[in-house]
């Protein structure tokens, strides 16, 4: 006999209805609900625009004279190794000019964000560990090169929580899926509550965006009338069966999709927004995505990101001409953003980051997989990441490639090194967010990263 039987049956049941009342007033609280950070935070909360495929960096945000000057000639130091065949130094097509206070030289492709210069922190030193698309894509998103490892937003909501219980967490834009998909946005061996909430954002219509949200079937307080059985049955089970996180977790997710009824429809409602705002967007997915991320930082959602598209249209092996097309998207979306966050005083808590998962080589590629000799392979071994807001040195440059813009050689930042910055950021200790799995306390930067003290402001 458990216990509780013995409560129930002895006493003719007086013992339980006192323990009824213990159970009562030790309720756990949501998982989601908001925890306090390690210290005092820079910023709340995190907006990721992720550029899949692999930006160049020569070509967007680290400007490289002597690729002009040595064009189309080997590279005189030799090159490093790349994935593919390489060959001689292939000058960017796109002009450089300085821009704001701060004289910061950005390409001609990315004009509206170059006026928002003296908010950003352009690292140029950025390196990863490999230069194919999966693991670095992990690397960047998940801080380990193979699957199986939370995401950096599932971390960020386990260890803070959010600030509206009405709304996931940690939501996920794109309007398809990138290379390898929904384990970018995993919760892996986190509680599941803690994953990504994916919004397929090619809809518009709200309704479409987020299908299924409303019951059309039953009113407000039937459904809650329903939830509160179904987990009353779910905890009498927990406790017969003891914990079971994928029970607890469906428990949780249950009671934020009732929730989101009332107030999801809205925010992902961009119509909402005045028709200028819109305009200053426009009406790609990315645009879209920007836009909606500003409404969800509003509106207390711990972390959002942004990928630009499905596949990885960042991957041009062929043209990089094709980089201009795919910045006239970008770049008015990621300008208004940080403008809105300004206007709308969220900017100075809230921390942006531009990226992709690697760089691109200075070099041509010659292999048998390009039709037009006018592309850039991966680069692992350099490539640039723009933060703004949430704390960082605004109108700021950290690091620098070599000459021609190949390798990270002055003050190198790792994968691991943004990630225990950007937990830095938001008032974590990266050494101390750790979960025990399998035997082993787990953390996002595994067992390595450094703050980059010298761009915090």
């Amino acid at each position: 006999m458990t216990r509780r039987d013995y409560l129930r049956t002895m006493g003719t049941g007086f013992g339980v209805l006192g323990f009824a009342d213990l159970m009562r007033a030790t309720q756990p609280v949501s998982p989601l609900a908001p925890k306090a950070p390690h210290f005092a935070p820079k910023a709340r909360r995190v907006i990721f625009l992720f550029l899949n495929g692999g930006p160049s960096q020569v070509d967007t945000f680290d400007p490289k004279p002597q690729l002009a000057k040595y064009s189309h000639q080997p590279m005189p130091t030799g090159n490093l190794k790349t994935e593919r065949k390489t060959g001689n130094l292939l000058p960017s097509p796109f002009t450089f000019q300085k821009h704001g206070q701060s004289g910061i030289e950005m390409s001609e492709i990315f004009p509206n964000l170059g006026a928002c210069a003296d908010d950003l922190c352009v690292i140029r030193s950025m390196y990863t560990d490999r230069p194919n698309h999966e693991p670095s894509l992990f690397l960047m998103n998940c801080g380990e090169k193979l699957p199986g490892r939370p995401s950096m937003g599932s971390w960020l909501t386990y260890g803070l929580g959010t600030e509206n219980q009405n709304l996931p967490g940690y939501v996920v834009l794109c309007p398809g899926l990138p290379v390898v998909g929904p384990q970018l946005w995993s919760s892996t061996f986190l509680p599941a509550v803690y994953q990504g909430t994916y919004i397929p954002n090619n809809e518009t219509d709200p309704e479409k965006l987020i299908q299924f949200i409303r019951n059309k079937q039953l009113t407000e307080q039937q459904q809650r009338r329903q939830l509160d059985l179904l987990a009353t049955l779910n905890r009498i089970g927990l406790e017969r069966a003891g914990p079971d996180p994928q029970l607890e977790a469906s428990i949780q997710s249950a009671e934020i999709a009732f929730r989101m009824q009332t107030e999801a429809p809205e925010v992902f409602d961009i119509s909402k927004e005045s028709e200028a705002v819109r305009a200053r967007y426009g009406t790609t997915p990315f645009g879209r995505g920007c836009l909606t991320a500003l409404r969800l930082a509003e509106r207390g959602v711990r972390m959002v990101q942004v990928y630009f598209g499905d596949g990885q249209p960042w991957d041009n092996h062929d043209d990089i001409q094709i980089h201009r097309k795919l910045a006239s998207q970008a770049d008015k979306p990621m300008a208004s953003l940080i403008q809105d966050l300004k206007a709308r005083g969220l900017f100075q808590d809230t921390l942006v980051i531009i990226s992709g998962e690697f760089g691109r080589t200075p070099s041509v590629e010659v292999s048998g997989l390009v039709k037009v000799q006018n592309g850039r392979d991966h680069n692992s071994h350099g490539f640039s990441t723009v933060l703004a807001g949430g704390g960082v040195k605004g109108g700021f440059v950290y690091g620098a490639t070599d000459d021609f813009g190949f390798k990270a050689v002055d003050k190198p930042v790792h994968n691991h090194d943004l990630h225990a910055t950007i937990l830095h950021l938001m008032g974590l200790d990266h050494t101390k967010l750790t979960y025990r799995y399998s035997g082993r306390d787990f953390r996002l930067t595994d067992v390595a990263g450094n703050v980059v003290r010298d761009i915090i402001a």
